[in-house]
């Protein structure tokens, strides 16, 4: 089943890649100014929402662009979700390490240890909880608090599946980091390719190509390879919640 969440939504990310460069345009734009990154994910947010209503390898379509109020509305209740989720075990962190150090010898010691394993499992779960959250936003009309309904959001990881859960969070990281790597070496591969034919023949030809290469790499990856992923990470989630 979950081979079949991942092979859906390498289709239905790239169904459009008008959508993809659009997406990656607000990118760009939020690398420069950072309110645009609240529309990228209020757009994610919308592809949740359509996967968690949808169904595995059925005929859904990318969202659309429009109502942009409403999509940066929704990317800013997407942040406040995901950064309160990641805010917990953050701050576990620093307060197991200001009491280990105040408190010194072998009990601080011992403090810092069993306090790190907490953060440690806590920065893998509450994540987890928080894809979950905005995924159970999204299916119960927007409601905020619906982000925030931790029993609720518990029972439906537990219906999933929390190997499940895990695992398909996992395996998503690799995906994505894999596809990211073998894209760039590949172009890299072309370019220098491109670059030492050129140099036979002249010195600054092979600059040039070099230089427009190196734009063109650059380009792919922000208006294609970048905004794939994200999409695909987030119809991913989406289905994971059909999984209950």
């Amino acid at each position: 089943m979950i081979l079949d969440v991942y092979k859906d939504a390498f289709e239905y990310s790239a169904q459009d890649w008008t959508a993809l460069v659009k997406l990656g345009v607000i990118n760009v734009l939020g690398m420069f100014i950072f309110l645009p990154l609240f529309l990228t994910s209020g757009y994610n947010y919308r592809v949740i929402k359509i996967g968690v209503k949808g169904m595995i390898n059925g005929e859904d379509e990318l969202p659309e662009f429009d109502e942009w109020v409403n999509m940066f509305v929704d990317g800013i209740k997407v942040f406040i979700v995901e950064f309160a989720y990641a805010l917990i075990p953050i701050v576990l962190f620093f307060a197991v390490l200001f009491s280990a150090a105040s408190i010194g010898g072998n009990a601080g010691g011992i403090l810092m240890a069993l306090g790190m394993i907490v953060a440690i499992v806590l920065f893998i779960l509450l994540p987890l909880m928080g894809i979950i959250g905005v995924a159970n936003m999204a299916e119960n009309d927007d409601k905020f608090s619906a982000a925030f309904d931790i029993n609720g959001i518990i029972e439906i990881i537990k219906s999933i599946g929390w190997l499940n859960t895990i695992a398909t969070w996992i395996g998503v990281q690799i995906i994505v980091g894999v596809i990211s790597i073998v894209v760039f070496l590949l172009l890299y591969a072309i370019l220098m390719f491109l670059g030492l034919s050129t140099a036979m023949v002249s010195s600054n030809i092979a600059g040039g190509v070099f230089g427009i290469g190196f734009i063109l790499i650059i380009a792919i990856l922000c208006f294609l390879v970048t905004p794939y992923l994200s999409i695909f990470q987030s119809r991913v989630y989406g289905l994971l919640y059909n999984l209950q």
